[in-house]
């Protein structure tokens, strides 16, 4: 199939991106990379008016650092990530997340931002993203501009914290201190597909951070404090019993396969990260 007709324009400006938002009764979808969005147009999954483009926007591909953070504009693409042009936060961890992403012709063109307002569960930057303690700079029509913790911005599947009269500008991430240790697995059928079970850690004791996220759950991350906690304090991959209790606390509707692989993920990864054979 092809897309219904629409009317392609790309703006100069963000602000002149913005206004375009701003007092229209039209059905309008900003494009970034358009991996997702492109293939939705072709199935008319999605029929929009108005497609603005702001992939291009020089103030979309920024990168601003400050003595405790780092700011990557939303229209980075993946491949950036993972060739290590851009800076790191903490040591290789964005690299290998974005290394793992479909295929190396997708992440040419896919943006980070993209991803995250597409907000598909199963995404990897979704997951990576809220273990790492992120926040999502929202600038709207108005001119107005808000800072939304990871934990907040999706609200379910395809479903985001941003209105239809705001574009997601860029993230803000935590620098880590050089003692800072990560994991992240995710099971996949086979490469380059969208994965079954996502699990991540990351912990840094000069920070007293330690954050268990749960990804590809059919809805929006579950972080787990428990698990961190306990991960951090005892150095040890928990056990089968331990998560199996923990995510049918947070996360009762579960099924049991998507419970078992969401449990070896977690073990997996804090292997991955505690350097355990």
């Amino acid at each position: 199939m092809k897309p219904v007709d629409f009317q392609f324009t790309q703006p100069a400006t963000l602000a002149e991106a913005t206004q375009m938002l701003r007092d229209t009764n039209e059905e309008i979808k900003i494009m970034s990379g358009g991996q997702s969005l492109g293939p939705m147009l072709n199935l008319r999954l999605a029929r929009p008016e108005k497609i603005v483009s702001v992939s291009g926007l020089s103030e979309l591909r920024e990168v601003n650092q400050g003595e405790d953070f780092i700011e990557f504009g939303a229209a980075l693409r993946h491949a950036e990530f993972e060739d290590g042009a851009l800076l790191e936060p903490i040591s290789g961890m964005m690299r290998h997340v974005a290394s793992g992403i479909a295929y190396r012709a997708v992440r040419n063109r896919g943006t980070i931002g993209g991803s995250l307002c597409h907000a598909d569960p199963a995404a990897d930057w979704i997951t990576a993203l809220t273990a790492l303690g992120a926040s999502v700079r929202i600038v709207s029509a108005q001119g107005d501009t808000r800072d939304i913790d990871m934990t907040r911005f999706m609200h379910g599947a395809y479903r985001t914290e941003v209105n239809s009269d705001e574009i997601l500008k860029s993230v803000i991430l935590p620098r880590y201190s050089s003692s800072a240790v990560w994991g992240y697995y995710k099971t996949c059928r086979k490469v380059g597909e969208f994965a079954d079970a996502i699990a991540a850690w990351v912990a840094d004791r000069e920070k007293r951070y330690s954050r268990v996220v749960f990804g590809s759950t059919a809805g929006a991350p579950i972080v787990s404090v428990l698990l961190g906690r306990q991960i951090a304090v005892t150095g040890e991959v928990p056990s089968n019993e331990v998560i199996k209790a923990e995510l049918a606390r947070l996360a009762p509707d579960l099924d049991p396969v998507k419970q078992h692989l969401l449990i070896v993920s977690l073990q997996r990864c804090t292997k991955q990260a505690l350097n355990h054979d």
